[in-house]
């Protein structure tokens, strides 16, 4: 079984970086960030829409959030163990990645009507401790160790890099702000972990609540230099995965990093062979045992979209079956979100943008060019692509 479908029409805006859940209903619900940009475009905002149970096309889209005069983005969407649903977004204060600020939304009632009916919001503040400062220290005097042993260019780039973050880490606001969504949370009963990036560090790390949501602590951070946008799996030892995109220097390769704390702690994150453009990446475990990781299998461009599948909880991957496959410079498919259904099925969500000259145009004179697109697949698809 497969099949994919623009979830509304490809239209002028700048559609992006979906998240979608699956309602204990049956519906499934999604959202993404739309406007006239990202983070310097102030109407920016958070639409959603929702495919009922049974339903064959999704409802028209609909405002989740929207901070006046601000941008709003990279909107995440989780069902907790109390059977809430969370939106968890950025607001951006100044223009910058920098200056996101993290806010969240809980609904009880986000099943009757077509729209979520929000009961509680209030800002998801990360506070990085002492602990946080020294890490980071011990590892930037570790790169700077090996800064004689690189070309040139990456010796100043590394300069560049570890002033600009040894700033940042020893400033109290600039540790407390910038810190994005952008992958679900991995949800253990009341046990929350919400990966979390920062783009002024180039680093990310993991907010774990032990509470269902009532505190959050930040973990010690995921260090890697462009290692962002974490994806969380746990293997059955115990042991929790982050495969995360590559924002760094060549070769452009998918990260991976480990924790044997539950998340408190991380390993280093090292380069896998799994090629990357410095995009995100979405995982999931299935039911049977199988991992599966959606994202672009290239080192440059994001024209091809694929899905990887692995049976030793990420030892080994195989490329099974492209979602996108297109020439360079023809389309853009990325920021994939992925859960299976309670049926099985696997669904992916997705940014979805041609990049052609001869597309129509809408009233303000924009090629309509960008959507979110919806595929979904069982397991035996996947397989027939061996």
């Amino acid at each position: 079984m497969h099949g994919s479908e623009l979830i509304f029409p490809l239209n002028g805006w700048h559609n992006h970086a979906s998240s979608l859940v699956e309602c204990p209903n049956g519906d499934l619900l999604a959202c993404w960030f739309s406007g006239s940009g990202e983070r310097t475009a102030d109407d920016v905002q958070i639409l959603g829409a929702r495919l009922r149970k049974g339903a064959s096309r999704w409802s028209r889209p609909f405002v989740m959030a929207d901070t006046p005069d601000y941008p709003d983005c990279n909107p995440v969407l989780f069902i907790d163990a109390r059977k809430r649903l969370w939106l968890v977004w950025i607001a951006i204060l100044n223009h910058r990645w920098e200056g996101s600020l993290l806010k969240y939304r809980i609904s009880t009632d986000y099943q009757r009507a077509v729209a979520p009916r929000w009961t509680m919001g209030d800002v998801l503040h990360i506070s990085p401790d002492e602990r946080f400062v020294e890490t980071v220290e011990v590892w930037l005097k570790k790169l700077e160790s090996q800064r004689a042993s690189l070309p040139a260019p990456l010796q100043a780039r590394l300069e560049v890099y570890a002033r600009t973050v040894r700033s940042h880490a020893n400033d109290e606001l600039s540790r407390r702000l910038g810190w994005m969504t952008r992958v679900p949370p991995l949800i253990e009963g009341e046990r929350i972990c919400l990966p979390l990036y920062s783009d002024g560090f180039s680093f990310s790390l993991v907010a774990v609540s032990e509470d269902g949501g009532e505190r959050w602590k930040p973990s010690l951070p995921i260090l890697g230099a462009g290692a962002v946008q974490p994806s969380l799996l746990r293997r059955k030892d115990g042991t929790l995965v982050a495969y995360l995109r590559d924002n760094g220097p060549p070769p452009n390769r998918v990260f991976v990093a480990y924790s044997h704390d539950n998340g408190y702690t991380w390993t280093e994150a090292t380069k896998t062979d799994l090629p990357n453009p410095g995009s995100s990446v979405a995982a999931t475990a299935l039911r049977t045992g199988e991992w599966l990781l959606v994202g672009n299998d290239t080192q440059q461009g994001r024209h091809r979209l694929a899905v990887w599948l692995s049976d030793d909880e990420g030892h080994s991957w195989q490329l099974m079956r492209y979602l996108e496959k297109d020439a360079p410079g023809r389309g853009r498919y990325s920021y994939p979100c992925i859960l299976q259904a309670r049926d099985g099925t696997i669904h992916v969500t997705y940014s979805y943008a041609l990049e052609r000259d001869d597309l129509p145009r809408d009233e303000r004179g924009r090629p309509k060019r960008s959507a979110i697109k919806w595929a979904r697949f069982d397991l035996a698809w996947l397989l027939r692509g061996k």
